[in-house]
């Protein structure tokens, strides 16, 4: 994560800890999306000039904090300096067996499409921090939820374990990201945008954006829930198993079929919606 692409420290987007904790929970967030369990994390500082001690320790602080509750162990790293603050993490992750990883090929046609969580609050609060939208206390639950997202890694291993086909983090959007599952497995993830489940504010924030809500929580990245697919004689196991651990609601918001591979987005009337999500392009 790098100043001035994934936040702005100057202007007041995060603090030093919430860009450690942001940058660790994102790199945990891939081992979620496999079922993995955490191991070690390894993170390089890049730190500019006026860039204080204390700034860096509260960095890394939040990462250990958010390390130990996961069950990962901050095993090295490196500290150089830099035009700009930057955090590169990278995870390590294990399982006992490889077939208990999940990856992104799996899905069947017949598969359900169900999502954790609630979704868009990253989206509505990049708006808020942007000044596209006032800051209100309709949208102060988006600010605070995405400043310290949590990756579903219990979810993830109980989802694993329910026998989901296939599986993959939310980092760059939903319409980008069920995307690869479809592209992977070779089969079409039509999702109906109505049976999102929005996080609080975010009609708010949409509204003062003249955009539909769950367009909105479509197209951007940062929610980190996880999307899977499952066959729907499995529907039943998937939730039984988040209820014994007490974790995230699952949303089930659409089906596998037999068209061409990739994700299409259906609005209310059953319409094809546009929406890309983030793509990396460099």
């Amino acid at each position: 994560m790098v100043d001035g692409v994934h936040f702005r420290l100057q202007e007041g987007w995060a603090t030093p800890a919430e860009v450690g904790h942001r940058a660790l929970a994102g790199a945990l967030s891939d081992l979620a999306a496999m079922g993995a369990e955490a191991g070690e994390a390894y993170i390089s500082l890049g730190l500019p000039g006026g860039f204080g001690e204390d700034q860096a320790l509260a960095l890394v602080a939040a990462a250990d904090m958010l390390a130990l509750r996961c069950g990962a162990a901050i095993a090295g790293g490196d500290v150089v300096a830099s035009p700009v603050l930057s955090v590169s993490v990278t995870v390590t992750g294990w399982a006992d067996r490889e077939e208990l990883l999940i990856g992104r090929d799996g899905a069947r046609e017949g598969d359900l499409v169900g999502v954790t969580g609630e979704l868009g609050a990253a989206a509505a609060a990049l708006a808020v921090l942007q000044a596209r939208v006032p800051r209100t206390v309709a949208v102060e639950p988006c600010l605070r939820r995405a400043s310290r997202p949590e990756p579903r890694l219990i979810e993830g291993r109980a989802l694993a374990a329910a026998g989901v086909s296939a599986m993959i983090d939310l980092s760059d959007g939903l319409a980008s990201d069920a995307g690869h599952i479809g592209r992977a497995s070779g089969a079409e993830l039509r999702i109906a945008l109505e049976r999102l489940p929005l996080g609080a504010g975010v009609r708010e924030a949409a509204a003062a954006l003249g955009r539909p809500a769950a367009e909105l929580a479509a197209d951007a990245g940062e929610d980190y829930e996880l999307c899977f697919t499952v066959a729907p004689g499995r529907a039943d196991a998937v939730e039984q198993a988040l209820r014994r651990e007490g974790r995230a609601q699952v949303s089930w918001i659409g089906e596998v079929a037999g068209g061409p591979a990739g994700v299409t987005l259906l609005g209310g009337g059953g319409d094809v919606v546009r929406a890309e999500g983030f793509e990396h392009r460099w």
